[in-house]
């Protein structure tokens, strides 16, 4: 009786010491399995919530360059309106046409920024794992390098048949603009969405690890009092156990 309790009390200040139930595969074989698995899982899960966050950013770091080639394309569309002016001379028309090839410099140089080394403006769809199985979410891309924009920036306004042409190209760019800034606004959307999931799935996995591995405090703390009280009684009833042969012998003595 004394060494059984003796184990008990071991493996209870075991759990307590650790925080775990299961201080060994022999306390539980198949819950520990169930451990490893659910511990994988949220790690897994955890990757993905990650991808998802940096797709995220992506997303906002496009945008944030598109409402600046908004801008620049609003200006554009005003200045080919503003060189088709009669009263303007040649050398009027010359500014105008400066600060349009400006502006339009500037779109282009905005197609080849990156993020961490991606290319933020593409002709290719990007695939972000959206859960622990590896699911992947298609990202649309944006393509600054697509005719809709490259009509407009080569448009020169100089001439009144280029100006013409140069609004028509402008309000095109304009249009495709406006739907790439729809499809960013969907993608961060969709992306919150995959992200609020897996940040529900990763604390239910938790839970549900917790109450297979983490120890219950208060119970655990009564098991040990009991133990730690049976074992010092085992003791002192050995202690005593060990004195009785020695009190027969006394009395045949």
């Amino acid at each position: 009786m004394l060494q059984q309790s003796s184990a008990a009390l071991s493996q209870s200040l075991a759990r307590l010491s650790s925080g775990s139930k299961i201080t060994s595969p022999a306390d539980d074989s198949a819950g520990l399995g169930v451990s490893m698995k659910l511990n994988a899982q949220i790690a897994r899960t955890g990757a993905a919530q990650n991808n998802v966050n940096n797709a995220i950013s992506f997303n906002q770091t496009q945008d944030g360059y598109l409402q600046q080639v908004d801008t620049a394309l609003t200006r554009m569309s005003e200045l080919a309106i503003s060189a088709q002016d009669v009263t303007k001379t040649s050398a009027d028309t010359a500014l105008y046409q400066q600060e349009y090839q400006t502006l339009g410099k500037f779109i282009t140089d905005v197609g080849t920024k990156t993020f961490n080394g991606v290319s933020l403006f593409s002709a290719n769809d990007l695939n972000v794992t959206s859960d622990s199985d590896g699911t992947a979410f298609v990202n649309k891309h944006v393509d600054l390098s697509s005719n809709s924009y490259t009509a407009a920036i080569n448009d020169d306004i100089s001439t009144l048949t280029g100006a013409q042409a140069a609004v028509a190209d402008t309000k095109t760019a304009i249009a495709q603009l406006a739907s790439d800034r729809a499809n960013i606004g969907s993608n961060e959307e969709a992306l919150g969405y995959y992200n609020n999931a897996l940040s529900t799935l990763s604390n239910n996995l938790s839970a549900a690890n917790s109450q297979i591995m983490d120890v219950d405090v208060a119970q655990e703390s009564t098991d040990y009092a009991k133990e730690n009280i049976l074992v010092q009684t085992g003791t002192a009833m050995l202690a005593q156990a060990n004195t009785m042969p020695q009190s027969v012998l006394r009395l045949l003595s």
